[in-house]
């Protein structure tokens, strides 16, 4: 007999809470296939009671209460997350972010996560959302709850029950249940409702039961919200909102009463045995889904006058779903950046310098990288998690460089131009002039930078590098997809929050906005003079 390791903050012995409850008859399935189930409380336990069991495999269910210690202890065993809502971010709601996508800052526990054998969602729109905001590949939609014999056969006794009342809504002291949204809403529609509650599962199906319809507005995404799917087993009609896991799951909409019920029952014998197949090493997630994997990239990051942006820089790069070979870091001397400890930062490789390099002192230290990539991002620029993987993709269709904001000149001038990227999400891959922010680009094409002595040493970096790629190597320059629904793939995720600020070289006190675009557009008219084909076919007089 196999035995699995059950990891919970509560069992139902002591709190019947939604999570404690699925729990339960998740373990009990697990035990029916002849598996001893050992069920630890992790506010109980420590490292040294993990280590007892270092040879088993664990399941997760909840671990708030877990120490920090014994946290990172877990990560170095065999392990699954069964995930009841989204423990990943310091909220536990992706509701408040636009899209469901966190900044990466609110990203936590992330190497859990990353190192888990699978993360086991309820719902469609519950394994996207942790999928998109954690950029793993181990992520499988089980599509559905678990509910017990006992609760099933409540379910059936009150299926046919008859309807003797209008609106039912849901009496809770939790404010994420929306119970004042679902009075307001009947008041406002003069819809005749009463509260039910009640400890007991078969009171509370028989009020739920007797009702026509189910107001309930959650001001939170629900993972899965067993409650309206009880409420369509029971035949009501519901008034709700977007909040709910189980309305993206196909089923949804074409099932109900007691062939709902019958679906939910033979979804949970599947459900169980998906995670007994993984658990047993005897079935992948899904071939389709590609794993994490390293890439030949070296990064280089830039640290100017925003150091306190580089630890969140370096977790956006380790979080990305293609692994770079190393990751560097070159400092232009300046006063912000006196005292500044880098060696907590987890890099491979740090140029201190004792002169400011200004812009092009990077890409001469990306000369000495010894791999077929290289990214460079500015100090303001945190990457989405799939940004390497975006940029591989783009390479296989429209190989050049490649950046997170293109310029596409419309004049002589730089000041007239369009902007594509981050700054208004192109949806597909957009070949433009030049590219900032965040750089990827194959190594070699660097000898092209240094072809021709740049027109100033303080500007223009960006200007250079595409013009003389083009002009020497027939490399042109592209921005790839940035689609509005999925920042995870773009290459600036925080552009607005991290960049517009008065040490900004562009708005830079010290140097006017007007000097500094009367540069630009220097280098733009010497470039064209030069020979560069920009996209619109520009000239100058």
């Amino acid at each position: 007999m196999e035995t699995l390791v059950f990891l919970a903050d509560f069992y139902t012995d002591t709190i019947r809470g939604g999570a404690e409850i699925v729990n339960g008859i998740l373990i009990d399935g697990l035990k029916s296939r002849g598996f001893n189930v050992i069920q630890l409380e992790t506010q109980k336990i420590g490292v040294k009671d993990l280590r007892q069991y270092k040879d088993k495999t664990f399941i997760v269910g909840n671990f708030v209460l877990l120490s920090e210690e014994a946290l990172e202890y877990l990560k170095t065993l065999k392990y699954v997350i069964f995930e009841h809502d989204h423990k990943y971010l310091k909220t536990r709601d992706p509701s408040g972010f636009k899209d469901y996508l966190a900044p990466p800052d609110q990203i936590v526990h992330r190497g859990l996560y990353r190192n888990a054998m699978a993360v086991f969602c309820q719902s469609k729109i519950h394994a996207k959302v942790v999928k998109q905001n954690l950029g793993i590949n181990t992520v499988a939609n089980l599509g559905c709850s678990l509910w017990s014999d006992e609760e099933l056969a409540t379910l059936r006794k009150h299926a046919n029950a008859k309807k003797t009342n209008s609106c039912a809504v849901v009496e809770s002291g939790n404010r994420i249940k929306g119970t004042r949204q679902s009075i307001v809403f009947c008041v406002e529609k003069k819809l005749k409702y009463t509260l039910i509650h009640s400890e007991d599962y078969d009171e509370f199906i028989s009020a739920l039961a007797s009702h026509q319809s189910l107001v309930f507005f959650p001001q939170v995404l629900e993972s899965f919200c067993r409650l309206v799917v009880e409420a369509r087993m029971m035949g009501c009609k519901l008034y709700t909102n977007g909040n709910n896991g189980c309305t993206s799951e196909s089923w949804f909409s074409q099932l109900k009463g007691v062939e709902l019920i019958d679906f939910v029952e033979a979804q949970r014998e599947k459900n169980i045995d998906k995670v007994v197949g993984v658990l047993s090493g005897d079935r992948a997630l899904s071939a389709s889904e590609p794993a994490i994997r390293k890439a030949d990239v070296t990064v280089l990051l830039n640290s100017y006058r925003r150091p306190y942006n580089l630890k969140r820089q370096v977790e956006a790069v380790k979080s990305q779903t293609v692994q770079p070979s190393q990751i560097w870091l070159w400092v232009n001397a300046h006063e912000d950046n006196k005292g500044w400890n880098y060696s907590d930062l987890d890099v491979d490789r740090i140029f201190d310098n004792d002169h400011n390099w200004k812009f092009y002192g990077r890409f001469a230290a990306a000369l000495l990288a010894d791999t077929e990539y290289v990214a460079i991002f500015d100090d303001d620029t945190i990457p989405g998690d799939r940004w390497f993987e975006n940029c591989l993709e783009t390479m296989g269709s429209n190989e050049g460089i490649l950046g997170s904001a293109g310029v596409i000149l419309n004049g002589d001038r730089y000041v007239q131009h369009n902007r594509c990227g981050w700054p208004s999400q192109n949806s597909e891959t957009t070949r433009v002039d030049l590219v900032g922010h965040a750089w990827f680009f194959k190594r070699d094409w660097l000898q092209y930078l240094w072809r021709e002595k740049p027109t100033t040493w303080d500007n223009g970096e960006d200007i250079q590098f595409s013009y003389l790629a083009q002009k020497y190597g027939r490399v042109q320059t592209y921005c790839p997809p940035h689609p509005p629904g999925d920042i995870q793939m773009h290459g600036s995720t925080m552009g607005n929050e991290l960049g517009i600020d008065i040490k900004a070289t562009s708005t830079n006190q010290a140097i006017s906005h007007q000097r500094f675009f009367a540069e630009r557009d220097v280098c733009v008219q010497t470039a064209i003079k030069g020979g560069w084909q920009t996209v619109n076919g520009i000239t100058t007089p």
